[in-house]
């Protein structure tokens, strides 16, 4: 590439090479070729088109030249009209009829639908690879039990697999959303200006074949069309995709965010993998900062903001067609899909490198997971004929001097105070005080086996994740 001008990083930074290359102008340029093939094998069947002329098209279609068709570009302004110039130039015998009956957005309307679901099958296939690495580290990490967070503050106890459940029960809902997006994504179909076949019509004698003709096109691509266009398909289905991988973004933005909380020293309990010469700073040799999930993280905004011009291109496109939409939708659409397959890329890479500190994890959970089970023994020593009230205050005045202790760096007193407390010990064994005070025993159902027999076990998470 040229590095002495202004190129994206989605040309050269982010996502596959695979995806570039459908997007690149080479290919969009072939494909429309293979509409005006398509149509005119169509419409030769029809006895509008010659066989000498199909197969003189048929013969040129794969001479694409770029620099021929963006000069005379620079003449007409008319990008499509340009290429239909260069091709009838190659192909002599069928040149004059290229394009018959149709309007640009016929042919570009076409292609770009195939692009965005050839493209959206490649996420779709990214995805399944990342839930099923995430199913992998469910499994491997159902039984051990961590603190829980609730506004950034210790809460009650949960399960590491248990929290990655959660992780990939949101991109099961990405995935669902997709899927339907991906079955939604329909053609204008080969219908004229205005997407009443007008054109097609006249050219048929009004005979009503032009259903067959368009049928004959789509099927080429794999594709379908709605009972009504206009000059394009409906500017909502790029606003429908453009906010399912919005959705998908948010997915993998609150991963990552989460792993770059618990990474921190203040939780040290999971940290994305770091390579043995990787820097962190340029100033401080020591950091070892979490560039991947702040990468995702940066990245997933820009999401939000293609959908919201995806958007207002659905909410302006005036009557039957205006251009608001043409020039953005030449970035918007390529590198939304291009930031969601880097947004997948890096969250594999961060789950399948992911360190896992089993001494932190225990030791936060002896910090602060004692006081999960202060409501335990409020219950029980209720139950044994106990004053509620009287209890609360006890085991509140336990709590915050705890608290006090922790604030020191002490260890948390929190089990030998309440095991010593007379106006609980009156009421329960001190053992049993200790053992209701065990944070390992106050994870609900969260470890599943013991839990409700319809919980959904995320160690077991269903991916019938093909987009075909």
């Amino acid at each position: 590439m040229d590095h002495a001008t202004y190129a994206s990083p989605f040309s050269w930074r982010y996502g596959r090479a695979e995806l570039r290359s459908l997007f690149s102008e080479q290919t969009r340029r072939r494909l429309w070729r293979a509409v005006w093939v398509s149509l005119a094998e169509a419409q030769a069947e029809a006895g509008l088109v010659e066989a000498a002329e199909l197969e003189d098209l048929r013969a040129h279609a794969h001479e694409i030249d770029i620099e021929a068709a963006l000069a005379i570009e620079r003449e007409i302004h008319h990008d499509l009209m340009a290429e239909i110039r260069v091709f009838a130039s190659q192909a002599k015998i069928g040149g004059g009829k290229l394009h018959l009956g149709a309007t640009s957005m016929d042919i570009e309307d076409t292609v770009e639908t195939y692009r965005l679901r050839r493209g959206l099958a490649l996420i779709g296939e990214s995805l399944q690879a990342v839930l099923r690495v995430f199913a992998g580290k469910i499994r491997e990490n159902a039984d051990l039990v961590c603190m829980a967070f609730t506004h950034l503050q210790p809460a009650e106890p949960t399960t590491l697999g248990y929290r990655l459940g959660v992780y990939a029960q949101d991109l099961c809902i990405d995935d669902a959303n997709l899927r339907f997006v991906f079955e939604n994504l329909t053609s204008k179909g080969m219908r004229g200006a205005v997407g009443t076949a007008a054109s097609y019509e006249q050219l048929l004698q009004g005979t009503r074949a032009s259903g067959a003709i368009e049928a004959h096109v789509l099927e080429h691509f794999g594709l379908e069309a709605r009972d009504v266009s206009t000059q394009t398909y409906p500017r909502k289905l790029d606003y429908l995709l453009l906010s399912g991988l919005a959705g998908l973004g948010a997915s993998l933005s609150k991963f990552a965010a989460d792993v770059r909380i618990l990474s921190s020293p203040g939780f040290g309990e999971v940290a994305e993998p770091f390579g043995k010469s990787q820097v962190g700073s340029s100033a401080m040799p020591f950091k070892r900062n979490p560039i991947l999930c702040e990468r995702i993280d940066s990245l997933a905004r820009l999401l939000v903001g293609y959908a919201d011009v995806a958007w207002q291109n659905a909410a302006t496109n005036y009557l039957e067609r205006t251009l608001d939409d043409s020039a953005n939708r030449r970035t918007i659409l390529p590198e939304a899909l291009l930031c969601a397959d880097e947004l997948l890329t890096l969250a594999r890479k961060v789950l399948e490198g992911l360190r896992i500190d089993r001494q932190r994890i225990t030791q936060n959970l002896r910090t602060y997971g004692p006081f999960a089970g202060t409501e335990a023994v409020m219950m029980e020593a209720a139950r044994a004929g106990g004053d509620r009230q009287e209890l609360h205050e006890k085991i509140r005045e336990a709590a915050m001097l705890a608290w006090d202790a922790l604030a020191r760096g002490e260890d948390n007193p929190l089990p030998h105070l309440l095991s010593e407390d007379p106006t609980l010990t009156e009421r329960l064994d001190p053992a049993e005080i200790r053992r209701l005070l065990d944070p390992g025993k106050h994870i609900g159902t969260c470890d599943f086996p013991n839990g409700s027999a319809t919980s959904p076990n995320p160690g077991e998470l269903r991916m019938k994740l093909h987009y075909e």
